[in-house]
């Protein structure tokens, strides 16, 4: 496998976006090699998020040093969203497609990235979901309801479908999410002429295998992307931060909708990478989001791509 490290997209269109944001608007992003497929992760921007949506269940004692190590400071956090795209010269693949107009202003930006990386809407063939949650589900719609990207087949795993789609769903939901029901479930009906669904193990398209990664969803999946010998491996929010995931694995996320479970398999995820040095693309990682895994002392570091 063969990469460049964090190439700065920019686009003039985006300039207004940029003086609201601040460096956080470049559009970082990692590109790799992986057989005759080119990888690149686009930036849709950045989430402004409460610390204890994450780190409220976790013991605080625990979290001083890691906060310290990372300088997790106490304002809000601002993880990165970022959006793995493949391109083998026949498919241009989404996998996510962020937040929209819809969630907050400082994403929902994927269109002038792809417009920066020479992508029409219209050439994205696979759009290809690891789960529901607005960022990386809502910007499947554009500013007027419409679906943005015409010409895609949607992918999603049949086990996220069905919760979200279930009517029961947004009435036992935690009450803080119920806004994201019944979003997922606006956004599910548009497409839902065009969706395609697969289950875990499948390869869903050549050189595309799906991976449950169940816990931050019900039916959250992960995607090897593989040619021969090399790999990366696309993880969603199945890893949700550089920090206290890396670092303190086995605590309980307030991100995650079945904590224990994801801690499991961020566990298994975390073990697999460190041990096969799998790269892998993480959607709120820093800096493009790729990079790999490697063990310190009991627990792990993200290692970003060049480092």
């Amino acid at each position: 496998m063969t990469s460049t490290r964090r190439q700065f997209l920019k686009h003039a269109s985006a300039a207004s976006l940029i003086t609201g944001l601040g460096a956080r608007a470049s559009w970082a992003s990692d590109m790799a090699t992986v057989g005759k497929m080119k990888i690149t992760t686009l930036s849709d921007g950045h989430l402004n998020l409460p610390a204890d949506f994450i780190f409220a269940p976790m013991p605080q004692d625990q979290l001083a040093p890691i906060f310290s190590e990372f300088n997790v400071g106490s304002g809000p956090l601002t993880p990165e969203c970022n959006i793995t795209m493949l391109q083998d010269g026949e498919r241009t693949i989404l996998f996510d497609v962020g937040s929209g107009p819809g969630w907050q202003d400082s994403s929902g930006l994927l269109v002038d990235a792809l417009d920066t990386a020479g992508v029409a809407v219209d050439d994205v063939t696979h759009v290809v979901f690891t789960h529901c949650h607005p960022d990386h589900l809502w910007g499947v719609l554009d500013d007027f309801d419409e679906a943005l990207f015409p010409e895609a087949q949607y992918m999603m795993g049949r086990a996220e479908w069905d919760y979200w789609w279930n009517p029961e769903t947004v009435d036992t939901i935690e009450a803080a999410r119920t806004t994201m029901a019944v979003g997922a479930k606006r956004r599910m009906e548009a497409i839902e002429d065009s969706i395609t669904f697969f289950d875990d193990g499948e390869e869903i398209l050549p050189g595309v295998a799906a991976r449950a990664t169940y816990g931050h969803t019900p039916g959250h999946m992960g995607f090897e992307l593989r040619s021969g010998s090399e790999s990366v491996m696309v993880v969603g929010d199945a890893i949700g931060n550089h920090h206290v995931a890396f670092a303190a694995p086995t605590l309980l996320s307030g991100s995650d909708q079945d904590r224990e479970t994801a801690a499991k398999t961020r566990i298994g995820l975390l073990d697999q990478m460190a041990t096969d040095k799998t790269r892998l693309i993480g959607y709120h990682l820093p800096g493009g989001g790729m990079g790999h895994v490697e063990r310190k002392g009991d627990a792990y570091r993200f290692v970003p791509e060049g480092a």
